[in-house]
């Protein structure tokens, strides 16, 4: 008798225990698990930055003051050579604010608008992601005061006028480089503004943002976004050592005197640029974002055995740190491709898109 009821006092507090977990399973279950859908999303956008790689900008065009005043006119043909040759991306830099009214509401022309649509369209026809951008706006960044409500003005108009693209193929970049008097103080704020503004038409869009103090590592701790977008990816552009990578640029004050750099893959430059990317990893991890190096490339007066090396190094740490990649650029002084005898530059080539 006694064993008998120990017995069913055991099986009571069983079957209580049982209930017990069962409601706090169901309690569980009909809460929604926000840790999950956050890891879900920045898992997203993680694979949607692994879309732009390999990458390649196509410069000195649209970002021109006028398309063709420095050299290069896009063709149509461009994306399918682009394609054929292993790209997934393109970068078009554009200087929105050459085409546009200087007052409110800072209409921009009409053909301009349409010229983009048309280079945006092609590209996107051949299988390409594309990135477009506010490049050049050489103005914000000697007066941020006087020019933040014309950026936010464009990027109404812009983010309005692709709303309906799908945001697997098309990304936005806020503003190229913010340098000078656009402060990184004042670029967290004004990209936390523009970031509202695109927003408000195009809530899952991937979105790319750029550090202050010409968009290279050195202000990348102190870049601030909101914990809130997981659709935001991290852009550095990289040319670093300058003095290898810039020399003999005519926009560059002093650059002759680098003429004959070198750059041989030497263990302390290998070492040097290992830290950077080390740097750009850590913040990375640290703040989970992804990262799109976004603009790297070695001027044509450096001698093609050193670009070659130096940019398959580039190529191989953003593949061995996960980072995206795009090559500055296409057919103008960095160039890969050769438009004049219309072949690629092969070493480039080689070292941009790793062959099986």
């Amino acid at each position: 008798m006694l064993k008998s009821i120990g017995r069913a006092r055991k099986e009571a507090l069983v079957y209580s225990l049982g209930v017990i977990w069962g409601l706090a399973f169901l309690a569980c279950a009909n809460e929604p698990d926000t840790k999950t859908v956050q890891d879900d999303e920045m898992e997203s956008i993680f694979q949607a930055n692994q879309l732009l790689s390999p990458g390649i900008n196509l410069g000195n065009a649209l970002e021109a003051p006028s398309e063709g005043e420095w050299g290069v006119t896009i063709e149509d043909e461009f994306f399918q050579i682009i394609k054929a040759a292993g790209f997934n991306s393109v970068r078009i830099p554009i200087r929105w604010s050459a085409h546009a009214l200087a007052e409110a509401p800072y209409t921009i022309e009409t053909a301009f608008l349409q010229r983009v649509k048309h280079v945006v369209d092609v590209a996107l026809a051949q299988g390409l992601v594309v990135v477009i951008n506010i490049h050049h706006y050489d103005e914000i960044c000697l007066d941020p005061t006087a020019y933040k409500t014309r950026l936010l003005g464009l990027w109404q108009q812009i983010a309005d006028f692709y709303k309906d693209y799908s945001s697997s193929g098309l990304f936005f970049e806020i503003l190229n480089e913010p340098h000078d008097n656009l402060t990184a103080e004042l670029w967290n704020q004004y990209l936390e503004e523009a970031r509202q503004v695109i927003r408000q038409t195009n809530p899952t869009r991937p979105v790319v943002v750029g550090t202050a103090e010409w968009g290279g590592v050195s202000a990348l701790n102190k870049l601030n976004l909101t914990a809130a977008d997981t659709n935001l990816i991290v852009t550095i552009h990289y040319y670093e050592p300058f003095h290898f990578t810039h020399q003999g640029a005519e926009w560059v004050s002093g650059s002759d005197a680098w003429l004959g750099t070198t750059w041989t893959r030497t263990l302390s430059e290998v070492q040097a640029m290992t830290s950077h990317f080390s740097q750009i990893k850590s913040w990375a991890e640290a703040h989970r974002r992804p990262i799109y190096i976004g603009e790297f490339g070695a001027y044509h007066k450096a001698e093609m055995t050193y670009r070659a090396l130096w940019t398959e190094t580039v190529v191989n740490l953003c593949q061995q740190y996960g980072f995206s990649y795009a090559y500055w650029e296409f057919c103008s002084g960095f160039g890969a491709y050769d438009p004049v005898v219309g072949q690629w530059r092969e070493p480039l080539l080689n070292a941009l898109v790793p062959r099986p």
